[in-house]
């Protein structure tokens, strides 16, 4: 799964753990504050303190800053990174991975899982713990399998399913040996299945109405299954209560309440070193030198999944010229927009080179520098060549119009505005006049879904190391995921022919070789992916930098 991000993060490096790294950069390709002694790949370290369910105390709280998000539903295509992270406190988390990737099941929901391939045809057989049941008493078996595929696999565009990749290739999900096993047939091969099935939906959520609507500011813990069920849920301050859900059949939580409450980012730093949080995350220099050094507290950091990127909305009449959106992005120089967010943080990876892959991981090649280089004078001729000449006071006029681009800004954080300041003075030389629009953060999800702008920078988060997979998402034309609107029949019918390529390795090939051509279109840009440091008090287990892995619900607490 990729969830949308709504806010920067931040980190740097700690225990390292296994990567693989397919591209050397050389100075003109670092981010960071030191150009020279930029790693050939990003951080692939985890630091969050493992600790064994034995060794953790019974009780106690975890509170850190948090909310809910407008759409609750994380298969939704308007849902971001704090829905999937408040669904995972309430909902089943069936399928995780370990910090470099690895699958793993959880017995209390999957007791057993194969697969097997006969006739080129991939069969999945997940045999569902005999005592696995949702809140509302209804067993958890097969149907809550078939119920997340038919929502998902684009059959019924009723549903806004954030991605349907994976489950358009199942031809059938059908009760095994009894209605506690489910049997899943694709077309062909497909070697990323698991990340289908990470959670699951319940068959009432599973209608066109529900899925869309009914986690909309609500939560739905009827629905839900798992050690922690929803204890308050306050529309009116955004807070969250989790508490220990008496209907769960597994390991018992080690925590009494997970609470989340509803702060800004400056107000969490503060309130962390009132000792009122018991994690936070260090977005920038600044904050960072808040929280260091407290007593009690410790620095974690390391490498993580994150990126983020700069969007084009070719629906726009000023971004409709592909010429243009070229200009743009030669006229930006990404290295110093990596200074700006990394200053202060000791920090430096190369500039990123793709949307689906990291650097860390092993099929990662540099899409971007293949296909584009900063270049401003060569910006300034494909701009003559476009008909936009110069006008008296420097901007570019073309019949009458000035090339005027604008960019949403969220919030009033001041690195952000350091960055929209950046990009303006970047493009001011080459002719464009960037109007800086401010919005609420709050508008997040409205922004994207009714392309309410021109640039916007975005993240993304990576739930599964199958980024190929996700090729789709962020470059097929008749993907509502794909804000920037490019794309073409054409190029969705060869980005969704990699998903058919069973071997992984052959099929990060072919979606490297698809994305340089989808680069091209010149709507999305990516910009850098940084540190995640957090800063946390001493004792607190399994929370911090971890990749791809995701901690269980229970397995967090305060060691003994």
């Amino acid at each position: 799964m990729r969830t949308r991000l709504t806010l920067p993060v931040a980190l740097v490096a700690a225990i390292s753990v296994a990567a693989t790294a397919c591209q050397s950069s050389n100075d003109d390709d670092a981010a960071g504050t030191d150009a020279k002694k930029t790693p050939s790949a990003a951080s692939a370290s985890a630091d969050y303190n493992p600790t064994p369910y034995d060794r953790i105390k019974d009780g106690g709280t975890y509170t850190t800053v948090g909310t809910f998000d407008d759409q609750g539903n994380p298969f939704n295509v308007n849902a971001t990174l704090t829905a999937a992270r408040v669904w995972a406190w309430y909902n089943a988390d069936a399928i995780t991975y370990s910090p470099t990737g690895e699958v793993q099941y959880n017995p209390d929901y999957y007791s057993d899982v194969k697969v097997s391939v006969e006739s080129g045809r991939q069969k999945v057989t997940i045999t569902i713990n005999p005592r696995a049941v949702f809140n509302d008493g209804t067993p958890i078996d097969w149907t809550a399998i078939r119920a997340t595929w038919k929502a998902n696999n684009g059959s019924d565009k009723g549903f806004a399913a954030s991605s349907t990749d994976g489950y358009d290739q199942i031809t059938s999900v059908e009760e095994g040996a009894n209605a506690k096993q489910a049997v899943i047939t694709f077309k062909g091969v497909n070697a990323s299945w698991s990340s289908l099935f990470t959670t699951f939906l319940h068959p009432k959520a599973a209608t066109a109405g529900n899925f869309n609507k009914a986690y909309v500011k609500k939560a739905r813990p009827e629905w839900g299954a798992g050690p922690y069920t929803v204890g308050t849920w306050d529309d009116h301050s955004g807070n969250i209560t989790f508490v220990r859900n008496p209907k769960w059949w597994g390991k018992k939580g080690k925590l009494d309440k997970r609470v989340y409450v509803n702060l800004e980012s400056t107000a969490a730093v503060n309130a962390f070193k009132n000792g009122q949080l018991d994690y936070v995350s260090a977005v920038d220099s600044e904050s960072l030198k808040q929280v260091k050094g407290l007593k009690g507290t410790e620095i974690r950091s390391g490498g993580s999944p994150f990126e983020y990127s700069l969007y084009f909305n070719t629906k726009s009449p000023v971004l409709a010229d592909k010429a243009v959106r070229k200009a743009l992005e030669e006229s930006i120089d990404r290295s110093q927009i990596a200074k700006i967010q990394f200053q202060g943080l000791d920090y430096t990876e190369p500039l990123p080179g793709s949307a689906v892959l990291y650097s860390f991981q092993k099929g990662y090649e540099d899409n971007v520098a293949s296909v584009l280089k900063y270049a401003p004078d060569e910006a300034k001729k494909a701009l003559d060549a476009a008909g936009w000449k110069p006008g008296h006071d420097g901007v570019r006029v073309k019949d009458g119009k000035r090339l005027e681009v604008g960019y949403t800004l969220l919030g009033d954080d001041p690195l952000d505005k350091a960055t929209a300041g950046a990009f303006a003075a970047m493009l001011k030389p080459v002719g464009v006049r960037l109007i800086i629009k401010k919005a609420d953060e709050a508008d997040f999800s409205n922004i994207l879904s009714e392309r309410k702008f021109d640039l916007f920078l975005s993240g993304n988060r990576s739930m599964d190391p199958f980024g190929a997979r996700y090729l789709c998402d962020f470059y097929c034309s008749d993907r509502d995921s794909n804000i920037t609107g490019a794309g073409s029949p054409a190029l969705d019918k060869k980005i969704r022919a990699t998903t058919n390529i069973a071997d992984l390795s052959e099929q990060a090939k072919a979606a490297n070789n698809v994305e340089r051509t989808a680069l091209q279109e010149y709507a999305f840009l990516p910009l850098f992916s940084g540190p995640s440091t957090y800063a946390v008090k001493k004792g607190l287990a399994n929370v911090g930098a971890t990749i791809f892995y995701n901690p269980l619900p229970e397995t967090v607490g305060w060691e003994k």
